[in-house]
């Protein structure tokens, strides 16, 4: 059967509907979301919320000539199959395939490649103000998610946007209903009426007359911020420079069509406030819609224990231990395995909305008045705040925690949240702690020495499960910069961090190779691994981490440093962002594998 959305190439063919056809396009794209999803695994929820606004957007609008900006990018499913991508959403977040979030080489629909929060405000204004040195009117919409406004760069776009005479809209995405008392037939009404001819024309001749008299142009400036304030909750933004509209029912087609099609028209900085329920139109997300924010696919399950849930058991264990442990995350409670500390411990726990910076100047203040705070960050994200970590935390030599998840290529969501690079940033920072688990029991052991420590400390570990060892439930601490040696050899030997032990114990096997599992980036086992350098004839380290200034790195300028000249192998990710894909076949494409070390050991000692 032919269907609306098989008609639809391009946002031309959308506009080529009618109108009151668009409620049917909005269930056909919604099919086809759960449907993709479940196969590929991705993000529900937050797709489902913006169906109909993102038909509204490009039913209105003139893509890819005015510029939309999809905040996070994990709304712009609906965007993406709208935009000639529909018979490619098989593919997505699998190599080759479509990315999980907006990416300018995947399409010139795709204006800015986003997959971090709250950047939406910043990157439009940007467009707007080159279009308005370039003399072209196009048009520059910002959509938002209100979670991504509770980062500070948001508001520092928004400061500098109503500051401006540039075409910008924003538009706030609100699917937590916090405000949906304010939904319903007379804000809608209001909000068409104040974005509106009419009101504006009204507005401005007004404001002309009674500028004239100083006193009575204040007293109505007043009267009209205090009439939109009882109805609306747009004060803020009204007085940041923005005309404000909404908030209105983001499933209401014709008030969406409406609205936008009058602020289209505006001039100057716009904000309209929307609100959407997340997982709409598909009733387990609308049930439980963090549940179905981010799915793996049907067919997956997982072989045991995550690195997360192992890191929240001993989140929780450690609390009962030590009253002065204090939880803190940026809005990754689920996903860094805090669910169950914030249950058990709910004034020990502090989720900080996306707000990277404050985490951790709030973990700083915290470790200053002698508590112990728990930072648990994926790495990608820690990137946010590296100015904070260093000047806040590690100059003042505070005792932080920081359990990194994530760390490492993170498979089908691709460079955006890879955790490449935290070795390489977090190296060169004095003061710092730095450790990486072999397997779930070492992690475990690794988050109590950081805990112990006087100082701050940092334990990265990789998204997903381990190698399945058992576990010891106990609170042991591990000695500070002591690699273990897991197998003795001959000639080669392999320097293993973290994840990548696994892959150098079965290249050691094979290669009769000492196999050593270093445990500590910093501070690094020097005795140990002098020792080696003068009784082998190769080194090869070995982690799931950039080559440029990570842990090899510290090996060998440490080797450079006390004159000894053997030879040494970096194994690590290429100077290069790497596309998704499953994770293990990322790894082989790397060299990351045990076949990468024995192929590289057999280029210098050839069998």
């Amino acid at each position: 059967m032919t269907t609306l959305l098989s008609l639809i190439n391009s946002p031309d063919d959308l506009r080529q509907l009618d109108k009151n056809q668009l409620p049917q396009v909005a269930n056909e794209i919604r099919a086809l979301i759960v449907d993709s999803v479940q196969q590929t695994g991705g993000h529900i929820s937050s797709n489902l919320g913006v169906v109909e606004l993102t038909l509204a957007l490009h039913y209105v609008f003139n893509t890819p000539e005015d510029r939309f900006v999809w905040d996070v990018g994990h709304q712009s499913y609906a965007h993406k199959i709208i935009t000639g991508r529909r018979d490619q959403m098989h593919t997505m977040r699998q190599a080759g395939g479509l990315s999980g979030f907006p990416k300018r080489s995947e399409s010139p629909y795709d204006t800015f490649g986003v997959g971090h929060s709250s950047t939406s405000i910043s990157a439009a204004l940007g467009m707007a103000i080159a279009a308005q040195a370039s003399g072209n009117a196009r048009h520059n919409v910002a959509i938002i998610g209100d979670g991504a406004l509770t980062a500070g760069q948001a508001y520092e776009a928004l400061a500098h946007a109503g500051d401006l005479s540039a075409n910008l809209l924003v538009i706030l995405n609100d699917n937590e209903m916090s405000i949906s008392k304010n939904v319903g037939g007379m804000s809608n009404y209001l909000a068409r009426m104040l974005s509106g001819n009419f009101y504006t024309s009204a507005r401005e001749g007004s404001k002309k007359v009674l500028e004239k008299l100083p006193s009575a142009w204040e007293f109505a400036r007043r009267a009209e911020e205090h009439m939109k304030g009882m109805v609306i909750p747009g004060t803020l933004f009204e007085e940041m420079g923005f005309n404000y509209i909404g908030p209105i029912d983001g499933h209401d087609m014709d008030t969406l069509l409406t609205t936008l099609t009058n602020l289209r028209d505006r001039k100057g900085p716009q904000f309209l406030h929307i609100v959407t329920k997340k997982g709409k139109g598909y009733q387990p997300a609308e049930q439980h819609p963090n549940r179905y924010h981010g799915v793996s696919p049907a067919n997956s399950k997982p072989s045991g224990p995550s690195y997360s849930s192992v890191f929240g058991q001993w989140l929780c264990d450690m609390a009962a231990e030590s009253e002065d442990l204090i939880a803190i995350t940026p809005a990754m409670c689920d996903g860094s395995g805090l669910t169950a500390f914030s249950e058990q411990y709910p004034t020990r726990y502090f989720d900080v909305g996306i707000a990277e910076q404050h985490a951790v100047t709030l973990a700083a203040g915290i470790a200053a008045e002698g508590k112990k705070p728990v930072v648990a960050i994926y790495s990608t994200f820690l990137q946010r705040a590296y100015d904070q970590l260093i000047h806040d935390v590690a100059l003042q030599n505070l005792s932080v925690l920081f359990a990194i998840d994530r760390s490492g290529l993170v498979g089908a969501d691709g460079a955006t949240h890879a955790g490449s690079f935290d070795l390489s940033y977090l190296r060169c920072i004095p003061n710092l702690l730095i450790m990486a688990p072999a397997d779930e029991n070492e992690c475990r052991q690794m988050l109590t020495t950081g805990y112990e420590y006087e100082g701050p400390s940092a334990v990265r570990y990789p998204r997903g499960t381990g190698p399945g060892v058992s576990i010891d439930k106990s609170l042991k601490s591990i000695a500070i910069g002591q690699a273990q040696t897991i197998r003795k050899g001959e000639k080669i030997a392999i320097l293993a961090f973290g994840s990548m032990v696994a892959a150098a114990i079965e290249a050691g096997n094979e290669l009769n190779a000492t196999v050593v599992n270093m445990r500590f980036i910093k501070p690094l086992d020097n005795a140990l691994i002098a020792k080696i350098s003068e009784t082998h004839d190769l080194i090869v380290t070995i982690e799931e981490n950039t080559r440029m200034g990570g842990a090899g790195s510290g090996i060998a300028e440490y080797l450079l440093s006390i004159g000894n000249n053997i030879p040494i192998k970096i194994l690590g990710l290429p100077d290069s962002f790497l596309d998704h894909g499953e994770h293990q076949a990322m790894l082989d494409a790397s060299g990351l594998c045990s076949d990468g070390i024995i192929n590289t050991v057999r280029q210098h000692f050839p069998a």
